[in-house]
């Protein structure tokens, strides 16, 4: 698991390469397989697609994926002063699935994304933070279901932060998209993703970058 984590962290610290003077701001995403790119390679994952687009766009913004395979939201805010050795001027926070796989309880998911949102305020009043709604199969029963996805709308509202409805939106449930497992994005998934996530975050990184001195 270490060298997982030190591989993914490793390649967002790597990935891409602009040159120091565009390496102003920093988006860091913070989630689990999906962030990482579980059975792809890293630069197919869509924290790397995001930076592709920022560099189009001319953007100077560094992107750091800190996806973790297999993480929890518990496992996330044990993670964060790990994380926050580094610059953070912007959060995308996709964790949750896999609390909602193993039947965790909805109401200690969601405590947990505010205690990270909290930590990151705490820690970067100014940061800008970006919450990846989520939903989990009925395979628990349509009560955790429906309980489960009520948990980033919610939380977005109470704690004012940006919310991504659905990450997996037009991916979940489309087998073409994904890998054999069935849950995790393929390569062409991954593009969907970074493409959900690019039309809530690319305003908000064009207004940051106006907003510098």
């Amino acid at each position: 698991m270490f060298q997982r984590l030190f591989f993914v962290m490793l390649v967002g610290f790597l990935w891409p390469t602009p040159s120091p003077a565009a390496e102003t701001n920093t988006l860091i995403f913070i989630g689990d397989s999906l962030t990482a790119g579980h059975g792809l390679d890293p630069d197919e994952a869509y924290p790397a697609l995001i930076q592709k687009k920022i560099n189009a766009a001319h953007l100077p913004w560094h992107v750091v994926n800190a996806g973790l395979s297999g993480d929890t939201t518990a496992g996330g805010l044990r993670r964060l002063d790990w994380i926050f050795r580094q610059k953070v001027n912007m959060v995308v926070l996709e964790l949750g699935a896999n609390d909602g796989l193993r039947g965790i309880a909805p109401e200690v998911t969601q405590a947990n994304l505010k205690k990270i949102i909290e930590r990151i305020r705490e820690h970067v009043p100014e940061a800008v933070i970006v919450l990846a709604g989520m939903q989990v199969p009925a395979n628990l029963g349509p009560e955790h279901t429906k309980r489960f996805a009520a948990i980033y709308p919610t939380l977005a509202e109470e704690s004012h932060v940006h919310l991504i409805p659905f990450l997996l939106d037009g991916v979940g449930g489309h087998p073409e998209l994904n890998q054999a497992d069935g849950i995790h994005p393929t390569a062409e998934g991954q593009i969907k993703l970074a493409a959900n996530v690019w039309a809530i975050v690319e305003p908000l990184l064009k207004s940051a970058t106006k907003q510098e001195p």
